[in-house]
């Protein structure tokens, strides 16, 4: 079995134009929770004023029920966020920075060598029961400065060899050989796909091959980096269990139930979402 961690209500939502309220997110959350999803990150601590539709993540928190099995997790990008994180009783700090200089800057407010040491100081501070994940943005390709060296990003990830690491695709460029190749690199046990290229689903397969066990996905395929100009659509969830159920690799989660959050999402943001399954429903449906 791999972990499908479910980002919709974090990186799926911080892109969208409408702000829900607390209320709704956690409603959001809840719902997903009870499809068989092992992983929701539910929230991101960072200034509202910079991402107004992750603001009030402590309220979130405090609305959702939580369900035993789920893990739930927030993202972090400062010392600030964290402070944030560790008042709530999340179980993972999902700490994140950019593979690049420029996009550590736009993102993140801080070079990557600050970028660096923030996280290795926000890494030191978790204390047990919390668990660590590091996500590396743009690992395959920056919006401001092009093809990443895998070098690097090998480089930097085994700084923190001793936690989770997930690579993302933030911007969809990545096409499978390269994902194949740096997570075989790297020895990341997860892969953060964007499908704005048409080859997300493709890469998450490859990710798997070269020996991942988590897979980052957003229900109907919402989401996108509001710091990265056109990084549209991550991996719709029901889209890839689709996939990966057909492949026969086990992900515990009901399509069917899944399937409906999707259905649930589209009459809430009043429009068509990016992911395909949810539409045309299960084979079984034809």
């Amino acid at each position: 079995m791999i972990t499908i961690c479910e980002v919709g209500p974090r990186d799926g939502l911080q892109n969208e134009r409408d702000v829900l309220a607390p209320e709704t997110r956690a409603e959001l959350i809840d719902m997903l929770s009870a499809t068989g999803l092992r992983r929701i990150e539910a929230v991101s601590f960072v200034r509202d004023d910079a991402v107004p539709q992750m603001a009030g993540a402590e309220e979130v928190v405090a609305a959702m029920q939580r369900r035993d099995g789920v893990e739930y997790s927030g993202l972090v990008l400062n010392e600030k966020g964290y402070e944030r994180f560790a008042a709530t009783p999340l179980e993972r700090v999902n700490l994140t920075l950019g593979a690049t200089e420029a996009f550590n800057q736009r993102n993140g407010n801080a070079s990557l060598s600050e970028a660096r040491a923030r996280v290795g100081r926000m890494q030191a501070a978790a204390d047990k029961p919390v668990t660590v994940t590091i996500t590396i943005s743009v690992a395959f390709g920056c919006p401001f400065e092009g093809e990443v060296d895998p070098g690097a990003v090998e480089e930097l990830a085994g700084e923190f060899e001793a936690n989770e690491v997930v690579l993302a695709d933030t911007i969809g460029v990545a096409t499978p050989r390269r994902v194949k190749d740096l997570v075989e690199r790297t020895g990341a046990a997860g892969f953060h796909g964007h499908n704005t290229r048409n080859t997300g689903y493709a890469n998450a397969l490859a990710a798997l091959e070269a020996g991942a066990t988590v897979l980052d996905a957003s229900v109907g395929g919402l989401g996108g980096c509001p710091f990265a100009p056109r990084a549209s659509g991550n991996v719709a969830t029901e889209d890839l269990v689709y996939l990966l159920d057909g492949e026969g690799v086990e992900t515990g989660v009901d399509l069917a139930a899944l399937i409906a959050v999707s259905e649930w999402l589209e009459r809430l943001l009043g429009r068509t979402l990016e992911g395909q399954v949810y539409r045309a429903g299960p084979a079984s449906s034809a």
